[in-house]
């Protein structure tokens, strides 16, 4: 059923394929349940806001994920298009390229996450990937196949995990470069803010980035349309060197997380609310 499915959005191409799928999301996606975390997380981060803006913003998050959901399968497709990406800070992506040492990109769910490493990928720098399996693996192979494809058949995909952290390891040693989601609560993380509230928080950049001494790059996508983005590149976050290593770990942390912080605020609809960020407690 899925791969009927995905051959219907491959048919129909990147733009109606994105359509469709904003269409489903928009529609659909505000009268589940889990549009209550939504309604939560958005009253904690921005408290000064009213309930109309509220739903309008979890409608067009919903729009958002569901044009993330229709483009999926047309992946390939749509980073061969010309038109499709435009990037902002080139100039930091090819200065990686062309040191050829170890490096880290970090982002977050935010616009189609998905074009970020695949657009790196045709500008010289060709990422691992580090991604959460999904449960089914004949479902995570076939996503698997369609991001490889996207990145030119060149993608190296690392899973969460001890395996997966081994081969981070690995590929950083050997002067690879690493791509990383960073938005997403971890309960065994560290402390560190975000909107003004703890926000459990995965420290595996910065101990990985402090280990190696190599660039740690913020990039994020942004929605310009159906199946149109821009990609921003920020140059490299600092990297502490106090000497305390665990309040090196912890800086480097925060400094990502008012990184996210900084973007979402910038673009609210295209960021992943659905996603219990803070206390669970804040939840019931």
């Amino acid at each position: 059923m899925v791969r009927a499915l995905m051959t219907g959005l491959r048919a129909l191409g990147p733009r109606r394929a994105s359509d469709l799928g904003g269409w489903i999301g928009r529609t659909l996606g505000p009268l589940l349940p889990v549009s209550r975390v939504a309604e939560v997380n958005l009253r904690l981060a921005f408290p000064d806001r009213d309930p109309a803006w509220r739903r309008a913003t979890i409608r067009a998050c919903w729009d958002n994920l569901g044009r993330v959901g229709g483009e999926l399968p047309v992946l390939p497709a749509l980073m061969d298009r010309a038109d499709a990406i435009e990037v902002e800070g080139l100039a930091h992506v090819r200065a990686i390229a062309a040191a050829g040492g170890p490096a880290i990109l970090f982002s977050g769910h935010f616009a189609n996450w998905e074009v970020l490493l695949p657009a790196a990928a045709r500008h010289g720098v060709a990422a691992g990937v580090v991604y959460r399996a999904i449960g089914n693996p004949l479902i995570d192979r076939m996503l698997t196949a369609i991001r490889t494809a996207a990145m030119g058949g060149r993608a190296l995909m690392l899973p969460k995990g001890p395996a997966g952290a081994r081969a981070t390891l690995a590929h950083l040693a050997r002067g690879g470069v690493v791509g990383m989601l960073l938005d997403q609560k971890m309960n065994d993380g560290i402390p560190a803010l975000l909107f003004g509230r703890t926000a459990m928080t995965a420290p595996a950049l910065a101990h990985l980035a402090l280990r190696f001494r190599c660039p740690v790059m913020p990039a994020r996508a942004e929605r310009l349309g159906p199946a149109r983005f821009r990609i921003v590149v920020e140059p490299p976050l600092p990297l502490p060197a106090s000497g305390d290593r665990h309040a090196d770990i912890a800086a480097l942390t925060q400094a990502v997380n008012d990184t996210l912080e900084r973007w979402i605020r910038d673009h609210p609809a295209e960021w992943f609310w659905l996603h219990r960020r803070f206390d669970k407690a804040l939840y019931r």
